[in-house]
């Protein structure tokens, strides 16, 4: 049986996490929750933990409808929670790391800070497959269509474990029951939000997330999310460019 993580950024209580893990375990796979014990959106791939006499603190939790699926609470980032994990913290390294159902989208290349991505890469850095998954709340949502991402991460599951093990996929879904389609496509230059800083005082700052004010650049993720459709993008755990240092 196919052992899973399912983890995120925004912590254990998140009902977008709890979703996925539902329609994970519908779907027969083995499911393991680890998420962190409180809120680390913008933790991307961080290992930093809360540690008490050098050990990385973590609980079991019960979450209501889940109570057959091991869970646990984990005092540090969805990146650490992922390497732990590859490291057997929870049982036998998993096959797969499923990240999310995000609170908003992570699209662009600003998915570099993304605590979501964060702990994708990671897994797949480790030899498992990694799925990303958020969903297009905006900024002022209505309703949130929780259970159409998980379905729709779910359904792209045997298309990501036909790559090659270690291969990482970016999922982006609208907030709607329905959706036109899913469309492979390239990270935009930038996002659909940005950070600002809101307020500065002598020992402080406050930051501030706001729309950007441009249009995306077409056929790209951000741009094709805008238009309906679920946006599938592969990335990779780590990479370099030749720089031609002369020798």
């Amino acid at each position: 049986m196919t052992r899973v993580l399912v983890t995120n950024d925004d912590g254990i209580e998140a009902p977008g996490l709890h979703s996925l893990a539902r329609a994970a375990a519908a779907k027969g796979l083995e499911v393991t929750i680890a998420a962190p014990e409180r809120q680390s959106s913008g933790a991307s791939a961080s290992i930093i933990a809360g540690e008490e006499e050098g050990r990385i603190a973590m609980e079991s939790r019960t979450i209501e409808g889940l109570e057959d699926l091991r869970a646990y609470a984990v005092r540090g980032g969805p990146g650490l929670i992922a390497l732990i994990a590859a490291h057997g913290a929870f049982g036998d390294p998993f096959d797969l790391v499923l990240s999310g159902v995000n609170h908003g989208a992570n699209v662009g290349r600003a998915i570099l800070h993304s605590g979501t991505v964060g702990a994708a890469l990671t897994g797949g850095l480790n030899g498992a497959w990694g799925l990303a998954v958020s969903l297009d709340v905006g900024m002022r949502p209505e309703a949130f269509e929780w259970d159409a991402a998980s379905a729709v991460a779910v359904e792209t599951l045997p298309f990501l474990m036909s790559l090659e093990r270690g291969s990482v996929v970016n999922l982006n879904v609208p907030n709607a029951r329905e959706h036109r389609g899913v469309r492979e496509a390239p990270l935009a230059p930038f996002g659909i939000v940005q950070t600002t800083l809101s307020e500065r005082g002598e020992k402080y700052i406050r930051l501030a997330v706001e729309d950007l004010p441009n249009v995306p650049e077409p056929g790209t993720d951000a741009a094709l999310l805008a238009e309906g459709y679920v946006t599938l993008t592969g990335i990779e755990p780590v990479s370099h460019r030749p720089l031609g240092y002369p020798a």
